[in-house]
């Protein structure tokens, strides 16, 4: 399943701040590193849950497709000549277009399709 634009964008924005806050305090761990530690043990161990996602491309992607019977639509174009009636009116000549369904068996092939840009998370 694609994810939207919205939530991509939230995701990347929550990752820069990320970023932004560890370099902060990268920078800060000197005159932190002074001061007495105030975290649990249980903070101390959730991880960050964007270094088990990654982006994975789009696509091209195969899958096997079974042998069947699909109903498949014919048009077929008929000309019917200009004519005159019993009055001697004049009638012109026209095209008739006629749409029809006929079962065709289908054997077994691979299908083709396109696979949107998506994130991929692991759970570790």
């Amino acid at each position: 399943m694609a994810v939207s634009l919205r939530v991509r964008r939230l995701v990347a924005g929550a990752a820069a701040t990320g970023l932004l806050a560890g370099g902060t305090a990268l920078g800060l761990s000197g005159t932190a590193a002074a001061a007495p530690s105030t975290t649990t043990a249980a903070t101390s161990l959730t991880g960050d849950r964007h270094d088990r996602c990654e982006w994975q491309k789009g696509h091209w992607a195969k899958k096997w497709v079974k042998a069947h019977w699909e109903k498949k639509v014919y048009y077929t174009k008929t000309w019917h000549k200009g004519h005159y009636d019993h009055h001697g009116k004049w009638h012109s000549g026209y095209w008739d277009h006629d749409r029809h369904f006929k079962w065709v068996y289908v054997p077994a092939h691979w299908h083709h399709y396109w696979v949107k840009g998506h994130w991929v998370c692991h759970h570790r």
